[in-house]
């Protein structure tokens, strides 16, 4: 700061009761410092930028209008005699010229793109943002903080590693919004209410919640009369979502962001944020002027060989140059301030294959003179011991599953083929067992590095995006009618199954069927080598009636219904057990890929079918088995999986005198018979189990006939 100490000896015009001085080019944002705020900005393009500040939210002029200095390409200001809390916007001033890639708009007021607080969300108007009249009454606003007046009261990271971490994927507002969660109603559908949820999530046996995008996002970014409901529409990479406080206040916000977060750690529970740093909330060419696009249009997005259009990898209008030096240092503070101001232990990089293309637009492995990204951010010191973890594909066809893991060796990745053959399997498809023995054992055949940890590969069935589990196996096809493009959005290709009737269905054997359905997927899931991950309710078979894109219904539809904990408690305590059990074990916290085919006194694992030693890897094969040995611990476990619709007689293998194998779970007993604690899990005396149609058995040895 001693810049900006320099720079008030030399201020250029003075008011009532504030100076206005030079300021300094760095640290972008608004800093508060002795004296006053510094304020910096970026923009190659601009002809003039203008400082706008507000006495209130919604004030249709500011208060006062100051013009930056420029140094190089940045532009900058330190205003003394303000402080933290002070509202501002910018204007700029060049040409709006779409054919040269040019769009400033002086009618525009624009959000700071370091901004870490937002006001006048209650007035913010998108169509305002895309018209031709001045916006300023119903444009965002930034708010100055000081980061460092939060008392986080010696709060540390977790850092759970990844070998015992299992991940819940949930929505903030969502968790709670429902009158029947029993949260204060202030407090629902908010940060404040999921703390009161933590007990819930304890139980429940999660190390980690991957939150929903909390960066504060256009809820209006949607067709008339529905709502942005997920928030992969981001406005500011700095600021959380204002949406999500239980009293509305800007400033607030942040605390009420923090409190949870504390809170979280304390029971031990990691926060993992979803970031979409592929595109903005902006949109095309037709899209509003919120911020990046009337600062500088040609920095932040890749532009099509038209200017006037933008390059669309993420579906979503636009895509965000990462790999310009400006946006990706953007990205890279908006990490740091994340892991370093508001303490989140990872991000999950949505669409995370566009930060994978150049600045045109093309893939840029191999290419040894481009700017990369991701190595950027994997070896960045601050984020060193952050979960980081890509979803490896994009709108436009860029699939990348196995490369992050590959190149970049703090990266985490979707195993998005865990997600489709474990679904394949269970539905009963032909030719899916050898697929599913490779997703078993942490997917070497896409994994193929032996010297890293196994556990980057993030195992799911089911996501925010797609059928919930109990959707998963109620539906053959999706029904999206709600959302108003005439079921025309969401995947086709689910590899779902209704077990005979499509949608809600009161037949006792088709319900029995679907539950032992869910609880195979489950078992598979995290008997798996690997992290699992799974969505929010799917433990207690929250629907949604068949919407496989429900991103824009912000109501019953998608809200976590906490009826259903009561209704399929026998479910709740299932998932709850088997996390709790495998979380115990040593053979799943192992960290290399086990050695497979025979007994070791390394951990290993033998593949078998119904006959011992020899698996099925036929075309018509609907059945595997396998034996799980930590010789180290003494752990051993005995998995079978019968996906046929009849049931099978699964030999089992002999153990030494004394020993005896008990069963933990079975799916298709009742609960609470479907999972058993080893201390009192009835013993298998005879030398093979009948595994009934459609279910799942794991058997653990136990060293006394007891």
């Amino acid at each position: 700061m001693d810049e900006l100490s320099a720079s008030q000896t030399n201020y250029q015009q003075q008011t009532n009761t504030i100076k206005i001085l030079p300021g300094t080019s760095y640290p972008l944002g608004a800093t508060v410092c002795p004296g006053g705020v510094n304020f910096s900005l970026f923009s190659q393009h601009a002809e003039a930028i203008e400082l706008l500040l507000f006495d209130q939210p919604n004030d249709s002029k500011p208060v006062q209008i100051i013009k930056l200095n420029k140094t190089f390409f940045y532009w900058h200001v330190f205003v003394q005699g303000i402080k933290a809390e002070q509202i501002y916007a910018y204007r700029a001033y060049g040409p709006f010229a779409p054919e040269r890639g040019y769009r400033f708009d002086q009618t525009k007021v624009l959000l700071d793109p370091y901004a870490k607080a937002i006001a006048n969300t209650e007035n913010y108007d998108r169509e305002a943002a895309i018209g031709s009249e001045d916006n300023c009454a119903q444009a965002l606003k930034g708010i100055v903080i000081d980061p460092s007046a939060y008392d986080w009261d010696n709060d540390r990271h977790p850092r759970t590693p990844y070998a015992t971490s299992v991940i819940y994927e949930l929505h903030v507002g969502g968790f709670t919004s429902n009158p029947n969660s029993g949260v204060s109603p202030e407090k629902r559908g908010t940060y404040a209410g999921i703390i009161e949820k933590i007990p819930y999530l304890k139980q429940l046996g999660i190390t980690a919640v991957e939150l929903l995008p909390v960066h504060h996002f256009d809820p209006q970014d949607v067709r008339p009369g529905l709502t942005n409901y997920w928030g992969y529409s981001t406005i500011s990479f700095f600021a959380p979502h204002q949406g999500y406080s239980s009293d509305g206040d800007s400033l607030s916000t942040l605390d009420e962001f923090r409190d949870l977060v504390k809170a979280l750690h304390k029971a031990g529970i990691e926060v993992i944020l979803d970031v979409v740093f592929n595109h903005t909330a902006e949109g095309n060419h037709l899209g509003p002027t919120i911020s990046f696009r009337g600062l500088d249009n040609q920095t932040y997005y890749m532009l099509d060989d038209d200017l006037a259009l933008y390059k669309n990898y993420s579906g979503c209008g636009n895509s965000f140059k990462g790999n310009h030096p400006i946006p990706g240092r953007l990205i890279i503070d908006s990490l740091r301030y994340w892991v370093q101001e508001m303490h989140v232990d990872g991000f999950r990089f949505d669409l995370a294959t566009v930060l994978a293309r150049d600045i045109f637009g093309q893939p840029i492995e191999g290419q040894s003179d481009s700017i990369n990204i991701l190595w950027a951010i994997e070896s960045d010191p601050i984020l060193a011991g952050t979960k980081l973890i890509a979803e490896a594909w994009d709108a436009a066809g860029l699939y990348g599953v196995g490369q992050f893991v590959e190149l970049a060796d703090w990266f985490a990745e979707w195993n998005g083929p865990f997600r489709d053959d474990v679904r394949r399997f269970v539905k009963g498809d032909h030719g899916s067992v050898n697929a599913l023995a490779a997703r078993i054992i942490a997917s070497p055949d896409i994994y193929s590095r032996t010297d890293t940890d196994i556990n980057r590969s993030v195992n799911f069935i089911t996501c925010h995006d797609g059928f919930t589990l109990n959707d998963l196996v109620s539906y053959d096809r999706k029904h999206n009618l709600a959302n108003g493009e005439e079921n025309c959005d969401g995947a086709n290709d689910n590899h779902s199954w209704n077990c005979g009737v499509e949608g809600a269905c009161e037949d006792p054997k088709i319900e029995q069927l679907r539950l032992r359905q869910i609880k195979n997927f489950f078992s598979i899931l995290l008997f798996s080598q690997g992290t699992p991950m799974f969505l929010m309710g799917d433990e207690v078979r929250r629907e949604q009636k068949g919407n496989n894109n429900a991103y824009c219904q912000d109501n019953e539809l998608s809200w976590f219904d906490w009826s259903l904990t009561e209704k399929n408690q026998g479910l709740l305590r299932f998932v709850s057990k088997l996390i709790h059990f495998i979380q115990a074990l040593e053979v799943f916290r192992i960290e290399e890929f086990l050695e497979v085919g025979q007994a070791s006194q390394a951990p290993h694992l033998i593949w078998h079918g119904v006959y011992l030693g020899q698996p099925d890897w036929g075309e018509d094969s609907h059945a595997l088995a396998f034996s799980l040995s930590e010789p180290t611990s003494g752990e051993h476990l005995h998995v079978m999986f019968n996906a046929y619709w009849e049931p099978l007689d699964f030999e089992i293998p002999p153990l030494a005198p004394g020993k005896y194998w008990h069963r933990i779970v079975d799916t298709a007993l009742p609960s609470p018979h479907d999972f058993t604690d080893l201390a009192t899990a009835p013993k298998i005396d005879q030398g093979s189990y009948l595994v009934t149609a459609r279910s799942s058995v794991v058997l653990m040895e136990k060293n006394t006939g007891k």
